[in-house]
């Protein structure tokens, strides 16, 4: 299977039905995509395909073949920074894929639409006003 992982192209031998999850963790040794729940319901593993967020625990392999991936390990934005700066980022399981869903919100969310945008990743630590606080700072800064 071919892809687009991070900037580079990437080839893997893994069946076509193995989790993106596992693929990343165990075959590309990228650990910062964490597993919650394994269900899709935590958003801990969410990675943008094609820059649309998704959870890869759910998604298959064969999902993504040809297809552009960017797990945290191939971000470089100073959202990243703003969520350490602002309290946004305690234990680290759910930073990753905060922070990936941010940035498929685009560049200026409003205060709403990242609300509604982050509501499916769940955060146990920071009860979430410190990372909404992040990404509205993302977003007056961009202004």
């Amino acid at each position: 299977m071919r892809f687009t992982l991070n900037g580079k192209r990437v080839s893997v031998e893994a069946p076509p039905m193995k989790r993106l999850l596992d693929v990343l963790r165990e075959d590309f040794g990228l650990t910062g995509t964490k597993e919650g729940c394994g269900e899709g319901e935590c958003g801990a593993c969410t990675v943008l395909v094609n820059g649309e967020a998704l959870c890869s625990c759910l998604t298959p392999l064969s999902h993504v073949a040809g297809r552009k991936v960017t797990t945290i390990e191939g971000v470089r934005d100073p959202l990243q920074g703003r969520f350490v700066a602002e309290g946004g980022a305690q234990c680290g399981i759910c930073t990753p894929g905060m922070i990936l869903m941010s940035l498929a919100l685009g560049k200026s969310p409003s205060l709403q639409t990242a609300r509604e945008g982050l509501a499916g990743n769940l955060c146990r630590c920071t009860g979430y006003t410190a990372i909404l606080r992040s990404v509205a700072r993302k977003r007056k800064e961009r202004s």
